[in-house]
């Protein structure tokens, strides 16, 4: 270094509120993309759902504004408004600009939360352009304004009131956040969530950017008193389920609240979520542990007492009893410990022995009970252990004709020159036609072309060992580089540490076939392969859907829109020739050029990233639309025709 940086007592920086947010927002809120701009409000949501876990909050109405700013509205107790002994100014001025400020350290306020003890609101208001905070409260109405975290004025009474509760109203600062658009599904989907956790708490949306049909601001209203045994029956709404109706588990071991609803289905996935105070727990932790161990003893021993395990002569795995099983767990602890920032798992050992102990009992007395349900899954498991044998053989297979075969690759694929995974593209192209155009087009370098034969397996309707006897799945398992393991099962079963190509760009038709192809591979993808979605390497091909032309002038357009203002630009232009415009129903009306110039010329051309927003709607997307229930997609279709871009 040419210049020593002399380190003292100078260069020790201390920064106050709201400067220790802003200067490290990821440190609170996770990111700053579109899941920090959404844990904002979960913040705010968080607190009312916090609010009803001790009584005082029954409804909470979510706004989403026209400009992008959010409102929330609880009927809690409302925050309080006197002034504070220590701070000496309005408590609520302390909650809303001092870190570690709130009421959820005091355990006579609040028993359990889901909230970030102090920091959530606090944290919220710093990261915002405005924010504004309404409380009704002991007959009076209070409010205080702030500018990305700062107050702009003191606390004022602005009337009277005979209400209680509280009001927070924010816009989202578009300097800290690389997104400022709420999406009304993320948080529709997480309102049912909190309302199906919470029986009898009333959670309202209003979207003020979208209208209905009159014209009025879309609401919805989410409540349910059934809880998470509703939950579990909304889960499989779709499904053929073995019990007639959940099991339901209430429990309390010392100062830890359980509850456990569970039921099979016919299918072959297993669904376990976890939550803990409300919160999510994607990767389960100690209160899931004590569910699933408790339950693979439980029906183990039952399975050796009914003598139908020895008469199969088949080994059972504990994967081979949760095959088909749909369950929530939901604990309330008063001191959680997650593990890692965004609270995913839950470390707590005594939440472990509070799920043996709170649902042991219960389950056994069930299937004791229940002799004619016990035999149904007690087939169902041997089927899946028969199954999972089956599916260990077909992978073994390919994979051991994969490694045989490793230089060979599948016929119908044009592979690239590069070898660098990250700069290779492979182009799935349904039809030799137009996979034969794409090739001609392409970069050879760095864009393979694989060929598909018309549709491939519908993976949702097949089982495991069926797929992987498929030959066009395994053409294209042999053309990525995936890694089958015989001997592993759940996510560690399929390897994309081989992947040749970082960009896999699914290229069909702008007609009915060609969109059923690619949900038909897509689903396959997402069943077998998320680590694809996930990590951002799946794409969508976006070919014209139009050319306008005139003399010799012409212009590409993707959608009606532009195809009508290029359309009129050329009619207002004048000159020589007809207007004319070509609708391309599939890539093989173009020519080599033209497909390049259009689809593949990395310069120009559009992609659509594909990605999983929400994990759980999307499996229910896919369960409805290649499912084998006929009933459930006919009304989706019907509900959704008016969105359809039909070619008549």
């Amino acid at each position: 270094m040419s210049k020593k940086h002399n380190y003292s007592a100078d260069s020790i920086q201390v920064l106050e509120f709201p400067d220790s947010v802003r200067a490290r927002p990821g440190m609170y809120m996770g990111d700053q993309d579109e899941n920090g701009l959404h844990q904002t409000w979960e913040e705010a949501i968080a607190n009312a759902a916090d609010e009803n876990q001790v009584g005082y909050c029954t409804e909470a109405t979510t706004v989403l504004y026209e400009d992008g700013s959010i409102s929330v509205t609880d009927n809690g107790r409302g925050i309080p408004t006197g002034i504070h002994p220590v701070e000496k100014k309005s408590t609520l001025e302390v909650v809303m600009t001092t870190l570690h400020a709130g009421g959820k350290f005091d355990k006579n306020a609040y028993k359990v939360s889901g909230g970030l003890h102090g920091v959530g609101i606090s944290c919220v208001n710093a990261l915002s352009s405005y924010f504004k905070a309404t409380v009704h409260r002991d007959g009076s109405v209070h409010e205080q304004e702030y500018k990305k975290g700062l107050a702009i004025g003191p606390v004022k009474k602005i009337g009277s009131s005979d209400k209680h509760g509280t009001t927070v109203y924010f816009t989202p600062d578009a300097t800290i956040f690389s997104s400022t658009e709420f999406d009304r599904n993320r948080i529709t989907t997480r309102l049912r969530e909190l309302a199906y956790l919470n029986p009898g708490f009333k959670l309202h949306l209003q979207d003020l950017a979208q209208k209905d049909e009159q014209g009025n601001p879309l609401q919805q209203t989410f409540h349910y008193e059934g809880g998470i045994s509703e939950f579990v029956t909304h889960l499989n709404q779709n499904k053929e389920t073995l019990l007639p109706k959940p099991i339901h588990i209430k429990g309390q071991k010392g100062d830890i609240y359980v509850e456990v609803a569970l039921t099979y289905n016919t299918k072959t996935q297993e669904k376990i979520l976890g939550y803990v105070n409300n919160i999510f727990t994607e990767e389960g932790g100690t209160h899931v542990v004590g569910f699933k161990t408790t339950l693979t003893r439980i029906l183990k021993d039952f399975m050796v007492k009914s003598g139908l395990l020895e008469r199969a002569k088949i080994s059972i795995i504990p994967d081979d009893l949760r095959e088909g099983l749909t369950a929530i767990v939901s604990v309330k602890v008063p001191e959680p410990q997650f593990k890692g920032q965004t609270k995913s798992k839950l470390g707590n050992p005594e939440a472990q022995s509070a799920v043996h102990s709170s649902i042991k009992e219960h389950l056994e007395a069930y299937f004791e009970e229940h002799p004619v349900e016990l035999k149904k899954l007690i087939n169902k498991f041997i089927i899946a252990a028969k199954a999972r044998k089956a599916a260990h053989d077909a992978r073994e297979t390919v994979q051991r004709k994969h490694a045989l075969l490793s230089t060979k690759l599948p016929g119908k694929l044009a592979d690239c020159t590069e070898k660098d995974p990250s700069l290779c593209e492979l182009y799935m192209v349904e039809g030799d036609s137009a996979a034969g155009t794409a090739k001609t087009a392409r970069d050879r370098k760095t864009q393979g072309i694989l060929s598909l034969k018309g549709k491939i397996l519908n993976i949702e309707k097949a089982q495991e060992h069926q797929i992987y006897d498929n030959d066009e799945i395994k053409n294209i398992i042999t053309a990525l580089g995936i890694i089958l393991n015989p001997n592993e099962e759940g996510p560690n079963k399929v390897s994309i540490e081989k992947l040749r190509y970082h960009k896999i760009i699914i290229m069909t038709d702008a007609d009915v076939d060609g969109s059923h192809i690619r949900t038909l591979i897509l689903t396959f993808f997402f069943r077998y392969m998320p680590g694809l979605i996930e990590n951002g390497y799946v794409y969508i091909a976006q070919p014209p859907l139009y050319l306008v032309k005139k003399g010799k002038e012409e212009e590409y357009c993707w959608d009606e829109e532009t195809r009508d203002a290029a359309f009129e630009r050329m009619r207002k232009r004048g000159g020589t020739g007809n207007p004319m415009v070509q609708r391309y129903k599939g890539l093989g009306e173009m020519n080599a050029e033209q497909l390049w110039d259009t689809t593949m010329d990395p310069t120009k051309r559009k992609l659509k990233q594909v990605n999983i927003e929400s994990l759980e709607e999307a499996a229910h997307i896919f369960s409805i639309l290649m499912g084998g229930d006929v009933a459930p997609r006919k009304a989706f279709i019907e509900k959704r025709a008016r969105e359809a871009n039909l070619d008549i």
